[in-house]
């Protein structure tokens, strides 16, 4: 049975540029459409978090208007009913990547806060960079990839062409002059070759065995080329 790991954070809040805190988690379209794909294609999940604490959802993103209307909305809290292993996650220091057949990190604010400094998640997924295996990092989530680090001291994703939550996407959600760092900014200056959709709309960037997307409308496409992927790598 093919198994994915979620990678989710821990954290109900993002500290902004002067010192408060936004309230935010992980967004429900990035972890609830990717587990869809994956459930619906017959892999088995598990949930690991920084503490192994329950991640928070961003309350924001349940809202009628990020989710075409009030049924959409409907859906995704019935999506976050049906994802059962939010509620009993794995402890991440613990986490043997040997386990599972691919990595997934959803986004949200919540990412920015805990995992660019959770040194567990950047020895992960310098593993799974290094292993072969499929990983799949989502909006904010590349926020985490800040946190790997060779025992050289050198980036493990410099020069690896991938996306993530744009500064013009920042911007048009109003948290650019608010925030401490943008992730476009940090990522390209650690060296990756960051590239840029249109705002908004779904787009993906592969490089090697990193997959990454844009935004929210990215997480499922970037799920279903997961599973393409894996179904390659078993012969399917």
């Amino acid at each position: 049975m093919t198994r994915i790991l979620f990678v989710m954070t821990g954290s109900d809040h993002w500290t902004l540029a002067d010192g408060t805190r936004h309230p935010t988690g992980f967004w429900a379209e990035e972890a609830v459409a990717p587990y869809r794909v994956f459930t619906a294609a017959g892999y088995d999940i598990a949930v690991a978090t920084p503490g192994g604490v329950v991640p928070p959802v961003d309350k924001g993103s349940l809202a009628p208007e990020v989710n075409g209307g009030p049924e959409g909305a409907a859906d995704m809290v019935a999506g976050l009913d049906e994802f059962t292993e939010l509620k009993q996650p794995l402890t991440l220091a613990e986490v043997d990547l040997a386990d599972y057949d691919a990595v997934f990190y959803p986004g949200g604010h919540g990412p920015m806060e805990d995992l660019p400094t959770d040194a567990d998640s950047g020895r992960l997924l310098t593993a799974a960079l290094d292993s072969g295996k499929p990983l799949g990092v989502v909006c904010h989530a590349p926020a985490a990839l800040l946190a790997a680090k060779r025992g050289d001291g050198n980036w493990p994703f410099a020069g690896y062409r991938l996306t993530g939550f744009t500064n013009a996407e920042e911007t048009q959600a109003g948290f650019a002059d608010k925030a401490a760092w943008l992730l476009q900014d940090r990522l390209t200056e650690l060296g990756a070759d960051f590239r840029e959709g249109e705002p908004w709309a779904p787009y993906l960037v592969a490089d090697r065995n990193l997959h990454t997307g844009q935004n929210p409308a990215s997480s499922a496409p970037l799920a279903a080329e997961l599973v393409k992927v894996l179904g390659k790598a078993s012969g399917n």
